[in-house]
């Protein structure tokens, strides 16, 4: 009894001292705590260099190595050190950064000062790291921002925006794997045990343990199960939330989040104390100070000091309890919201011990503490009233501004109708003007339409005409397959499908040859392809299938078309046929696709149709570029005419490259691939009349070319 008097005596004065020693205004640290971030950043190689971290060269690799040390130093609450980390990673980001650098970098702005107990900064870098979100079309990187600014709005009281933004983030979040909706689920259980209604927020925590479940994160189902007894414990029923929280310890047990387990021995403890159960509560506060990691840094978390400390004074051990808690707040920030109730906890223990004037002091620390936790809270809610506040007057202002403008535009419309009246005539006439130029367009367009089709039309003429070369193929009794520039099977007869693939369900065209060859003969066969795109000479070279050497000869078909022929003969047969007929090798290869060009009748016209060549093709490249702004090279890959080859680490269309240059155009030219690389161009792309008409020129000339010397 004389205890308690002399407690609610030592409180009372403490009330009244507090009253007028109390420091002037919390909002003022408060506002001092949340300066803004730094105005000049560091030099980007020197801050890395600072953190050993290298060069700028590997950019990704910095960030995130600068992003993780942020990290723990926020873990840690030191917080000026992870401002400069931040510094160091806008640095190295550059100043105008991708979409999603920039959404990273601001969200850990963001993070940073929601930790430091600044939300109202923290919500202006959330939302520039949403519209970063937004702006890069990542559904997920926006759904971590609603749920970021859910909480920051929680914090400034907010709690109707708050629930907006977390109902925005799980629509955004649900259906996206990996369980990420499991965080916003339990920001609505938080939001909802705030609120007092731990039903709604039993039902959310129970939706967030199964995500996590399914997710296959164990850890964090157990973290969410011992918010749910803390919530169910807050709401007086204690076994309820025992259950609850053994279940989560014993979860826990099987992971290595010790932080975790530390947070539900502490309630543990707290609900063992309701109950009056000393020594239970003892035994939770022990497990959970042997939980504690031991890392360089590592601090005992506030609640299980204060449930520690507790547990003490229930023993008697005063002395005990007063040590720790001086040792707890000695790390604790002024604004920790944990600060009232250790100072609390640390008069008790004064008081045991009978040093009243001690006593009397922590009571005023904690009274102060939680004073200035209450203006902390007061001012932030305030201001982020006056931001709404300004921010509707500036919408107001803004509605004025526009109903005074169309007050004026209505005036400006009489005015404007009136001069109408007196333009009617021309309107009507420029109409009918308009009307007829669009039946031109139309016309215009009508007669592309037909163009187009006769372009595609005839590049479908240029190409192989496979079921007739099949047939002629199949009749022939040595082994022949007719290959594209690329090496892609177009066509084989039954004696070279039972060479290649003896016995095989699956047809050889269609495939690429160099599929079907093991690796040093595919690595020759694709060095055969290059040397005749260099030379037409025919290539000869030798295969393995199937434990059985065949000799193969690799030669241009001679028809212009850019088809290769590839004959095929067993070791043995070749060795003979070479020796009976010598002559009849080459012959073979062409099969009887190998007539020569009927060529010019002599060579000032011959020189000519090439000239043709080379000019119809510059041609087309410059009007592909012209109307798509992309290169030769995806000409080349589009068109699917020209092969596509890696030269020095780089892709290049050599093949095309050749006939861009009079001096490297190949002696037997593909005139045909030419002619279908200017009817793709023609068909597929919008040119301008000019371009198109300049481009249809050079077609007619090369076709007149080929008309005149029987080419087709």
């Amino acid at each position: 009894m004389v205890k308690g008097k002399v407690r609610r005596s030592i409180a009372a004065a403490g009330l009244v001292f507090a009253a007028f020693a109390a420091p002037a205004s919390a909002g003022v640290q408060q506002a001092q705590a949340c300066a803004a971030a730094t105005a000049v950043l560091p030099d980007p190689a020197q801050c890395l260099r600072d953190y050993e971290l290298g060069s700028a060269a590997d950019r990704a690799a910095a960030l995130r190595a600068l992003y993780q040390r942020e990290i723990e130093h926020v873990d840690r609450q030191q917080f000026a050190e992870a401002s400069r980390l931040l510094d160091c990673a806008e640095a190295v980001t550059g100043a105008e950064p991708p979409a999603a650098a920039a959404e990273e970098l601001y969200r850990h702005r963001g993070v940073l000062e929601f930790r430091r107990e600044c939300p109202l900064e923290a919500l202006g870098w959330f939302r520039r790291a949403l519209a970063q979100g937004e702006r890069g079309g990542n559904r997920l990187a926006q759904g971590k921002n609603w749920k970021n600014i859910g909480a920051a709005l929680l914090r400034l009281g907010d709690y109707r925006g708050a629930l907006q933004a977390q109902t925005t983030s799980l629509s955004l979040l649900r259906d996206l794997p990996g369980g990420q909706s499991a965080g916003t689920l339990n920001n609505l259980g938080d939001l909802y045990r705030d609120m007092g209604d731990t039903a709604q927020a039993a039902r959310y925590y129970g939706q967030a343990r199964e995500v996590h479940l399914r997710a296959g994160n164990p850890a964090e189902a157990a973290h969410t199960l011992e918010a749910w007894g803390a919530a169910v414990l807050d709401s007086g029923d204690v076994a309820g939330a025992e259950r609850l929280l053994l279940q989560s310890r014993d979860e826990l047990l099987q992971t290595d989040k010790h932080k975790y387990l530390q947070r539900t021995y502490a309630q543990l403890a707290r609900a063992a104390l309701a109950r009056d159960d000393t020594a239970a509560a003892a035994r939770w506060v022990d497990s959970g100070l042997a939980a504690v990691a031991t890392g360089e840094g590592e601090l005992v978390p506030a609640p299980l000091q204060l449930q520690a400390i507790l547990v003490d004074l229930k023993r008697g051990q005063a002395r005990a309890a007063r040590d720790r808690a001086a040792a707890a707040l000695q790390p604790m920030a002024e604004l920790d919201s944990d600060r009232p109730a250790l100072l609390a906890a640390l008069a008790s223990a004064h008081e045991a011990l009978g040093e009243w004037p001690q006593a009397m002091q922590a009571l005023r620390e904690s009274e102060r503490a939680a004073r200035v936790l209450r203006e902390a809270q007061y001012d932030r809610e305030t201001k982020w009233l006056q931001v709404r506040f300004e921010t509707a007057e500036r919408d107001r202002t803004i509605a004025a501004l526009a109903a005074q403008n169309r007050v004026r535009s209505l005036a400006l419309w009489l005015t404007v109708v009136s001069a109408l009246a007196a333009l009617l005539g021309l309107t009507v006439f420029f109409l009918r003007r308009q009307h007829r130029a669009r039946v031109r367009e139309a016309a215009r367009r009508a007669r592309l339409d037909e163009e187009i089709d006769y372009y595609r039309r005839a590049a479908d003429e240029l190409g192989v005409d496979r079921a007739r070369l099949q047939a002629a193929l199949d009749s022939r009794e040595d082994a022949v397959l007719v290959l594209d520039g690329a090496g892609q099977v177009l066509a084989a007869n039954r004696a070279a499908s039972e060479l290649v693939q003896p016995g095989a369900a699956a047809p050889v065209a269609g495939r690429g040859f160099g599929e079907l060859l093991a690796g040093e003969d595919a690595q020759r066969f694709a060095q055969a392809l290059e040397h005749l795109e260099e030379s037409s000479a025919p290539q000869r070279l030798a295969f393995s299938f199937g434990g059985e050497r065949l000799h193969a000869q690799l030669s241009e078909s001679g028809q212009g078309e850019g088809s290769l022929v590839l004959g095929l003969q067993r070791a043995g047969h070749a060795a003979a046929a070479d020796a009976a007929h010598p002559n009849e090798a080459e012959a073979a290869d062409t099969v009887a696709l190998d007539v020569a060009p009927a060529g010019p009748g002599d060579e000032a016209l011959r020189t000519s149709f090439r000239r043709a060549l080379v000019e119809l093709m510059l041609a087309v490249v410059e009007a592909w570029e012209r109307s798509t702004g992309q290169g030769r090279l995806e000409l080349a890959e589009k068109s699917r005419i020209w092969r596509v080859t890696v030269d020095d680490g780089r892709l290049r269309a050599r093949a095309m490259e050749r006939y861009l240059s009079l001096s490297k155009l190949p002696r037997q030219p593909r005139w045909r691939d030419v002619l279908r690389s200017g009817y793709y161009v023609l068909a597929e792309c919008a040119l301008d009349e000019s371009v198109r008409g300049e481009l249809q020129r050079h077609v007619d000339a090369v076709l007149a070319y080929t008309r005149r010397n029987a080419l087709v």
